[in-house]
């Protein structure tokens, strides 16, 4: 295949797709050469087709019906192919040409034919194939605009039963099943095509229920037919936009469908049909609209509508209207809110929302993070420093996190205070870890385990190692923050550190998987450099070698620990 190298595939794929793909080099079969094509079967969790291409001009591409390759991704499948079309490099060319030379006398043959050979051709194929057969007497129904038989081809098209094994359609079949109702999508649109706009508004309805009524029932994770009902609704546009329906009725139809269950198939929005409507049709909408918003302020698809309706006028305060009737006690709403009136330039109005947010939250432990970030760059902007600390001194002392320390922190350097706060802060992290102690109920979740924790986190994270060790010792810590205070100790404390490395590797000796042999190898390099150190290498050197002889039946961890020299 001209100019196909290994590396192409590697930049293609990626280097994990392409380490991944070496292992499928077994599983090609069925190869079959084009001109400018390769197509095979790879075996992998199912039968996955694959075909790789080299356009001319253009650079090598391919497709793969497996679930990375259906979402555009140069697999492994295809990775597996186009290594074995480079084992082959040599025979290559006369494949092709072969190929071409075929397709040459193939299209010849055809040209030959007379009307009546060429027709007992197709009947003949048509008998055989029940697809086939399908799709041409919707075609031919679409042309006669015999509205009767579309309609039944088309409900044909859209069973789902055939492909359904105890009532539900299997994800290896999903597919399939999507490219069938894709052709009753063409044949709507050929009816709009035809000078059939009507009909085709009414087919295209009857196939939206029918699409959502199968989609229960389908195994729908590569979102075949989700682009079926997307193609539906623009197939439902343009027969509107041809045959221009009452625009009343279809104002009423479209608000309808929004608020009923078919809209999370297709997604239509009522607003592309504003040509189609014009400006009656638009009354209308906005009428059902605001009704149904009315009768429920807090309905998804109600206050979509609404939205909509606001924006499209460049009415903000009915925008606001539309979000306040609804508020989430988390303060996510009121931030929409001031990001609305950021947009509309009233910076004023949408910081009282924001703080208004803050207020009216019921619980400042489980506030909308973006808002408090909102509001101390909206503090920070004003050169309101003292609030912006205050705030996250608050929100801090609600909800004892690692990241909510950090960012009062941030807000204190800016606002140069941060010594005192951290007093403060620390003196409520001690507090918690002495009455977790106690065996009461800390700020971070209870127990003598997570104040201690977050405590020891805290001074991790600061800079203060020797705090941080002293938290740990006097109220606990887990192995992970003992192996960070070993790293970060060791140069100036050999002798604590590698207390914790030995300690942390016993248990590991015990165990097996590379996993667990990765991370004892890793310890084994912080005691040997304990050990260099302290001077007593000879020390580590007895220490390795009783644990190879331990270890011995174990050849992953012997190989690793040759690989780092120990």
């Amino acid at each position: 295949m001209g100019g196909l190298t290994e590396a192409d595939l590697r930049a293609l794929a990626g280097v994990r797709s392409f380490e991944r793909g070496l292992g499928y080099l077994d599983a090609v079969s069925g190869v079959e050469v084009g001109d400018g094509w390769v197509t095979a079967t790879v075996y992998g969790t199912q039968r996955y087709v694959v075909e790789l291409t080299l356009p001319e001009p253009g650079g090598l591409s391919g497709e793969c019906d497996c679930p990375y390759g259906l979402e555009g991704n140069f697999c492994k499948h295809l990775v597996a192919l186009g290594l074995t079309v480079l084992a082959r490099s040599e025979s290559l060319p006369k494949q092709r040409k072969a190929a071409r030379e075929r397709a040459q006398d193939f299209d010849t043959w055809l040209s030959d034919l007379s009307r009546d050979e060429l027709l007992a051709l197709l009947r003949e194929q048509v008998a055989e194939d029940r697809q086939l057969r399908r799709r041409l007497e919707l075609r031919a129904a679409s042309a006669r605009g015999d509205l009767a038989g579309v309609r039944a081809r088309s409900r044909e098209l859209l069973d789902f039963g055939p492909f359904a094994q105890y009532g539900y359609v299997e994800y290896a079949d999903a597919r399939a099943y999507a490219d069938q109702a894709g052709q009753a999508v063409s044949a709507i649109r050929a009816l709009t095509g035809s000078g059939r706009a009507a009909d085709a508004i009414t087919l295209a309805r009857e196939a939206m229920r029918l699409l959502a009524e199968a989609l229960e029932s389908v195994d729908d994770s590569d979102g075949g037919l989700g682009q079926i009902g997307a193609d539906l609704a623009d197939a439902h546009l343009e027969a509107c936009r041809a045959a221009r329906p009452d625009p009343g009725a279809l104002a009423r139809w479209l608000v309808g469908h929004v608020l009923g269950d078919l809209d999370e198939l297709t997604e239509i929005d009522p607003f592309d049909y504003e040509d189609v409507l014009g400006e009656r049709g638009m009354t209308v909408l906005r009428e059902l609209a605001v009704e149904a918003w009315r009768r429920n302020r807090t309905g998804w698809a109600e206050k979509y509508l609404m939205e909509h309706l606001a924006k499209a006028g460049g009415d903000v305060d009915a925008v606001i209207a539309v979000h306040a009737a609804d508020l989430a006690p988390n303060g996510h709403t009121h931030l929409v809110i001031a990001r609305e009136l950021d947009t509309a330039r009233r910076s004023d109005e949408a910081l009282d929302w924001a703080e208004r947010g803050i207020r009216e939250a019921q619980n400042l432990a489980a506030v909308d993070t973006a808002l408090l970030d909102y509001l101390c760059d909206r503090y920070a902007q004003a050169a309101r420093l003292p609030e912006a600390v205050a705030l996250r001194r608050a929100h801090f002392r609600a909800r004892r996190t690692l990241l909510a320390c950090q960012q009062l922190r941030a807000a204190a350097r800016a606002a140069e205070s941060w010594p005192a706060e951290r007093e403060g802060a620390l003196a409520l992290l001690r507090a918690d870890a002495a009455g977790n102690r106690r065996g009461g109920n800390g700020q971070y979740g209870g127990g003598g385990w997570y104040g201690g924790a977050l405590l020891v986190d805290a001074l991790l994270d600061d800079k203060d190692l020797d705090a941080a060790w002293l938290a740990a010792t006097e109220t606990g810590a887990h192995d992970r923050q003992w192996l960070a205070l070993a790293d970060q100790a060791r140069a100036g404390r050999p002798a604590d550190a590698l207390g914790v490395y030995l300690r942390l590797a016993q248990p590991l000796t015990e165990q097996t998987g590379n996993a667990v042999y990765e991370q004892l190898v890793s310890l084994l390099l912080g005691i040997r450099d304990c050990h260099r150190r302290l001077g007593t290498p000879d020390e580590f050197t007895g220490y390795v070698t009783a644990l190879r002889t331990a270890q011995k039946r174990k050849r992953n961890l012997m190989r690793l620990m040759d690989e780092r020299g120990l």
